[in-house]
């Protein structure tokens, strides 16, 4: 197939409409449920308070708003594919945005900004304290203004909007790979992205792994979880051909979102058997380098530890009972064999540590 017929066929697979609409209306569709910003979401996307005043001082006067991005479902409801911040901000002004939990939010409170200094304190309206209110006339030259939205139709191919998400929070965006990630799980299997939530939550997991706050905030916790369900089990064959992984870990996450057949209860039973071990021989060692001269565990997190120690331990889990006081031997041992430490230091790519690693901690730890 040549260039112009790979273009042809892709924007036959992509239908799209596209037209203005009014705050007003953003907020009308929204009120009826005709609008789906996925709460869950709100998480993943991190604005200040000052980022939400600059967008309302913005709107206010009359700044272009970036345009909105949604999908258009077969129930007619819109998915916001990108925009979810900039239509968030605006729901919490007015005092209608939900949160997780199905509750109204508290109404937002506006910082100063550059041009009007005079935001600091304001709310859309507040019965209770006029002088913080907007006036009338200035809510409505916030309803009137206009923000464009570019619609995927229903008609379109269903991995577009996946892929449009990717592209659009990805690169010079704020969200890290994950957190793409989990918003595009949360849109594709919302059981699946809410059950790797919980393994993320597991104690045992939690003590083994000792992520700071920041990685946790950043939902490296989660990639963890996506690692250890990817790698665990997966054929020794699909790791010698690994590109970028990233963007492996990525597809590999969504194709277990449309994976009706996925065994949940086994992977459970293999994430919380594995981490029960390491948390009660390694606790917050299991993942930390092993100095032998000094007979301790030094340093921090070490992804290429978890590779090793979590996944070849998961991938016969059934047996680390039987076995469980030689794994602290063993991950000692593991940090003065060159299979081991030629492979994992820093300037390794990523996806040549994990063709080597994988099989090494498979073949150590089943043993």
């Amino acid at each position: 197939m040549g260039l112009q017929e790979e273009i042809d066929k892709t924007r036959a697979e992509i239908r799209t409409d596209g037209y203005s609409v009014s705050i007003g209306e953003w907020i009308s569709i929204y009120e009826k449920s005709e609008l789906d910003i996925h709460p869950e979401f709100q998480v993943f996307f991190r604005w200040s308070t000052r980022q939400k005043s600059r967008l309302i001082e913005s709107i206010l006067l009359g700044i272009p708003v970036p345009q909105i991005f949604v999908a258009q479902r077969p129930d007619g409801v819109w998915d916001v594919v990108d925009g979810l911040q900039r239509l968030s901000t605006i729901y919490q002004f007015v005092g209608i945005l939900k949160g997780e939990d199905g509750r109204v939010q508290d109404p937002l409170t506006l910082e100063s900004t550059n041009y009007l200094p005079s935001l600091h304190g304001k709310r859309w309206q507040d019965e209770a304290h006029p002088d913080q209110s907007l006036t009338v006339t200035q809510r409505l030259l916030i309803k009137r203004a206009k923000i464009d939205v570019s619609i995927i139709l229903k008609e379109s191919d269903e991995a577009a909007k996946y892929e449009l998400f990717q592209r659009l929070n990805t690169g010079g965006s704020m969200l890290s790979v994950q957190e793409v990630r989990n918003s595009v799980l949360v849109m594709l299997n919302r059981n699946l992205y809410n059950w790797m939530k919980d393994l993320a939550r597991d104690q045992g997991f939690i003590n083994s792994v000792g992520l700071s706050d920041r990685a946790v905030e950043e939902q490296y916790d989660m990639e963890l979880v996506l690692r250890f369900l990817v790698f665990r089990t997966l054929p020794a064959a699909c790791l010698t051909g690994l590109g970028d992984l990233s963007d492996f870990l990525t597809d590999q996450a969504t194709d277990m979102a449309r994976n009706r057949a996925f065994d949940y209860k086994t992977e459970d039973a293999a994430f919380r058997e594995t981490f029960a071990v390491l948390s009660e021989q390694l606790g917050s060692d299991a993942f930390r380098r092993y100095d032998p001269q000094k007979d301790r565990f030094v340093g921090g997190f070490s992804v290429s530890a978890f590779e090793a120690v979590a996944i070849g331990l998961g991938y016969s889990y059934k047996k680390s009972q039987a076995r469980a006081d030689q794994i602290s031997d063993k991950v000692k041992q593991m940090w003065s064999d060159p299979k081991f430490t030629e492979n994992s230091g820093s300037g390794i790519r990523a996806s040549s540590r994990v063709r080597k690693i994988i099989p090494y901690g498979r073949s150590k730890f089943a043993k």
